[in-house]
């Protein structure tokens, strides 16, 4: 029955994907091949990975950029034909709905809108069939900055098929920031994304991945239907729409072992999150989330926080953790990751960024 449920799935797809080639459908069609033949193959899913940029090849900014060895590296992965690569939007949509998604679907995002995206990696992704979508901060493009797209650019490429969302308009620090500033900055970026491009944007990236609960609201207010931070773990279809994880690279994380770990991730699905609010009043925070759904070897359960050297997982019950740190956090942004062994080599994933400082 599973198999018969998978299988239309699958032609549904394929239907789909004929009707605008340029989607991937060299992984569906292996998947569909493999169940066809009676071959392994894992079961459709209510999550997905979601990968983020900055720079290509742009090496005099290390902690943004790829190389263009790196970035090649990851695009012939996801051209393999193990992995679903899916505009944004659609992944989000299927979310919305409890469509499930192919196993390993992978979405990919770019944050800020720099020239390098156009010049370098627009190419490479194009020709290798792969969608994805920038977050645009509507100010420095605006204002012509050297090294960031021109809204000639944005058009061009939006005509092409590639999709945009919104990163406030001056790249703010929207934790930092009050009710007030916060609300100015995501009207002044609607309103030129409107202007320059006939719509107004749906989905939102957390400038930094800097979100509180007050932001979060926000962002909620002016209409988005989802929105990102960058701190790491897998999105499924219970998770917070509006502060969904992404895996960021960098040159000293984008190495191909380093990056397949990532896109091979499963979703470790936390819930009843404490505190909720990203921006730490308690520092340290009594952290805890509840695993909502089973899972094998949950009893190997660890978190990191790359401040200490160490920190303590206490389980209350079968499926309630809580996260007790040896000290206060440093002031800014710090993100915490618990992984549990998934089957094949791989790891459900969750992550969280916290941020310590008030308003401002």
């Amino acid at each position: 029955m599973l198999q018969s449920r998978y299988i239309r799935g699958m032609f549904s797809r394929m239907y789909e994907f004929c009707a605008r080639p340029q989607r991937l459908l060299r992984g569906v069609a292996s998947a569909l091949i493999a169940v066809l033949l009676g071959t392994s193959v894992a079961v459709a899913k209510e999550e997905a990975v979601f990968i983020m940029y900055h720079r290509f090849d742009e090496g005099s900014y290390p902690t943004t950029n790829v190389t263009i060895e790196q970035f090649q590296a990851h695009i012939d992965l996801l051209s393999n034909g193990t992995y679903t690569v899916l505009p944004v939007p659609e992944i989000l949509a299927a979310m919305r709905s409890g469509t499930s998604l192919p196993d390993r679907t992978v979405g990919i995002t770019i944050d800020d809108a720099f020239l390098s995206v156009y010049a370098t990696a627009w190419p490479m992704l194009r020709k290798a069939g792969l969608p994805f979508t920038v977050f645009i901060a509507t100010q420095p493009v605006d204002n012509g900055i050297n090294g960031y797209m021109s809204w000639d650019q944005v058009r061009e490429m939006k005509s092409a098929g590639v999709t945009f969302g919104a990163h406030t308009a001056s790249h703010l620090h929207m934790a930092r920031a009050d009710s007030e500033k916060n609300r100015k900055e995501l009207e002044r970026s609607r309103a030129r994304y409107l202007a320059e491009l006939g719509e107004m944007p749906t989905v939102f990236a957390y400038p930094y991945g800097e979100a509180s609960q007050a932001a979060r609201s926000l962002v909620v207010e002016q209409g988005f239907v989802a929105a990102f931070g960058q701190h790491s773990g897998v999105a499924y279809r219970a998770a917070d729409p509006f502060y969904l994880p992404r895996f960021s690279f960098n040159e000293a994380f984008a190495e191909l072992k380093h990056f397949r770990q990532r896109v091979n991730a499963l979703a470790l699905p936390a819930i009843e999150i404490t505190p909720a609010d990203p921006l730490i009043g308690t520092n340290p925070p009594a952290f805890g989330f509840t695993v909502k759904t089973p899972l094998d070897r949950l009893d190997r359960l660890a978190c990191y926080h790359p401040q200490f050297d160490s920190v303590m997982v206490e389980r209350l019950g079968a499926q309630r953790f809580e996260v007790r740190f040896p000290g206060p956090f440093k002031r800014g942004r710090s993100r915490l990751n618990c992984t549990v062994p998934g089957p094949d080599n791989r790891y459900h994933w969750f992550g969280w960024q916290f941020y310590v400082g008030g308003t401002r």
